[in-house]
């Protein structure tokens, strides 16, 4: 586990997780970011279950060398998580993802015409101004949180990134620090533990706790997640550009990788046997036939697509773990 290598087991990130597979865009944006010229790659260990990310690289690196260039490629990402009232300085803080259609197009006219193409990416990721209802945008289909049990999600989206490490585990001299890059090492290379007291996104399904066939009421429990594997999904989220687009008699948000099935939105990725960059990965989830199945997409490496859907469950929503799909004719 410590030796240097070019590839590495991400044995945290599950394939039926979206909030796994977010989190491998953010490590590839991270180390982008911070260690280019390592030139990351992705693809999926097909040959040694259980089915599981590879991270490949042109120089041999230790797994903690990984996950410190990426703690340094989210630092600087971070930056750009910041919501505006307005465009106007001092014009406070915006916590939920609901801007007036106005607001939003100089929101987004301003990170449009910004220095840095980072930021432009985050603000295409969210939100258009032309597809909406009653002069409010229409959130990405990945915001589940808009208030229910005071849980907001801009809040959230500008707090986690910025969240190195979570709280100090145990008491007392016994009690434990991490920092950004355990944090990152927990979720990328052991297992979830899922032992954070920090905020998260929904993204998760394990975050999808019900009533149904328990011994006791689920309200009451402390909520706690894997915080390196939300930070390093927030900072993925940007690949994931909206755009508007008709569907019946409003315009509305279509994402990549993304489509509504019967009112039901579903989000699909692909398994793959090649390394791929970024670039490539975000142009398979741009692909027109991606919800085909794998058959479609034979050209490109790919051996399956998974396919989570979004749920509603009381007055929260979560989205489940992602199946594979079959390949139509």
């Amino acid at each position: 586990m410590t030796k240097p290598s070019q590839t590495h087991r991400l044995e945290g990130l599950e394939p039926d997780n979206l909030l796994a597979f977010l989190a491998l865009l953010g490590l590839l944006r991270a180390l982008e970011t911070a260690r280019s010229n390592w030139r990351p790659r992705a693809a999926w260990d097909l040959d040694r279950p259980p089915l599981r990310p590879l991270l490949m690289l042109t120089k041999p690196q230790p797994p903690m060398a990984v996950c410190e260039g990426a703690a340094e490629g989210a630092a600087a990402l971070a930056d750009d998580y910041s919501f505006p009232k307005s465009v106007h300085d001092g014009a406070g803080v915006q916590n939920d993802l609901n801007y007036a259609k106005d607001t939003a197009r100089r929101l987004l006219e301003r990170a449009a015409n910004g220095r840095g193409r980072q930021r432009a990416d985050l603000w295409s990721a969210l939100m258009c101004d032309v597809a909406g209802k009653d002069e409010k945008i229409e959130a990405t289909p990945f915001c589940l949180l808009f208030g229910q049990g005071h849980q907001h999600f801009l809040d959230r989206l500008a707090t986690v990134p910025r969240t190195e490490a979570p709280p100090p585990r145990g008491r007392g001299n016994k009690a434990v620090t991490l920092s950004a890059a355990e944090t990152l090492y927990e979720a990328l290379f052991e297992p979830w533990a899922r032992q954070d007291p920090t905020p998260a996104f929904r993204w998760d399904p394990a975050e999808d706790v019900r009533y149904a066939l328990r011994a006791n009421d689920p309200s009451g429990e402390k909520s706690t997640t894997q915080h390196g594997a939300n930070r390093l999904a927030a900072l993925g989220l940007p690949i994931l550009t909206v755009a508007p687009a008709q569907r019946g008699e409003r315009v509305r948000l279509q994402v990549l990788g993304g489509a509504f099935e019967r009112n039901e939105f579903v989000f699909r990725w692909p398994i793959w046997r090649e390394p791929a960059s970024l670039v490539s990965i975000r142009a398979v989830l741009s692909h027109p036939q991606l919800s085909n199945g794998p058959s479609a997409l034979t050209q490109f490496g790919v051996v399956e697509v998974r396919r989570a859907r979004r749920i509603g469950v009381g007055k929260f929503m979560n989205f489940t773990r992602a199946e594979p799909i079959a390949t139509r004719t």
